[in-house]
């Protein structure tokens, strides 16, 4: 069994520590759009090696995205220069982990997939809301890139309880909404059994519920959102923190469970 890919401290505040309500959105500083943290090595590793070997699950760019994509790695590589950890050439990047990325060569979402954490989706708006239309996709939490590709929000949130029709306008007011320069966050918590990172599943075949006690572990997302100046494309970021449950301070253990 291969050692799990898990953090040893929490980047941020936990979601079990925010009473904020469903989309539970805060406004954050630009600087701390993209985060690196203990996991950061291992995470990339793993990043890289699904790039090379499965970049037809894990990457996608829809015919006429591809000018957005380009937008959002310059953007990307804009901001990697405040980052003391990456060295920027004019061919390549250096990473934190001292693995060099080639600028030029791949397509931007390959090329974004293996400069940070996060995945990145790019999201254009169309007369149904916003759709998904090119994405990075290295860890997914119980979903494929593939089912969802070219679908608006709601379709996308289908199988999602808590995502009625009242939830969903008001995430699209705040994708209507959004301003270049502008970054909002917000955090979720899930119950898992299995650490891995990457977990694609299908709306046919769901993962099945996880209580509170048999969860070994626990998976956020910080999902991030802002807005591409040129295109006016959305870009939604999800950067993964899986920590062991037993591993937490007692009072977070039962914030958990009190949280479901």
């Amino acid at each position: 069994m291969h050692t799990p890919i898990l953090q040893s401290v929490f980047p941020g505040t936990p979601p079990w520590q925010s009473e904020r309500n469903l989309p539970g959105l805060r406004r954050i500083d630009p600087a701390d759009w993209l985060i690196r943290d203990t996991a950061f090595g291992a995470q990339m590793a793993l990043r890289d090696r699904l790039v090379a070997d499965r970049a037809h699950d894990v990457l996608a760019c829809l015919p006429g995205a591809e000018p957005a994509a380009r937008e959002c790695l310059a953007l990307v590589l804009g901001h990697l220069k405040a980052d003391p950890g990456y060295r920027m050439g004019t061919a390549s990047v250096t990473r934190p982990d001292g693995v060099p990325v080639t600028l030029g060569k791949a397509a931007p979402m390959a090329t974004l997939a293996r400069l940070v954490q996060s995945d990145i989706c790019i999201l254009h708006p169309g007369e149904g809301g916003h759709v998904l239309t090119a994405a990075a996709l290295c860890f997914p939490a119980s979903w494929t890139l593939a089912e969802k590709l070219g679908q608006p929000m709601d379709r996308i949130h289908d199988p999602v309880a808590a995502y009625d029709t009242g939830l969903a306008r008001r995430v699209q007011r705040i994708f209507d909404q959004l301003r270049p320069g502008h970054v909002i966050a917000r955090s979720n918590l899930l119950l898992y059994d299995d650490p891995d990172l990457y977990q694609p599943r299908s709306e046919t075949a769901p993962r099945d519920p996880v209580g509170s006690e048999a969860a070994g572990f626990i998976r956020s997302e910080r999902q991030t959102l802002r807005t591409l100046p040129e295109s006016g494309a959305v870009v939604f970021g999800i950067h993964t923190i899986v920590m062991r449950r037993a591993d937490l301070p007692r009072d977070d253990q039962r914030a958990i469970m009190e949280a479901h």
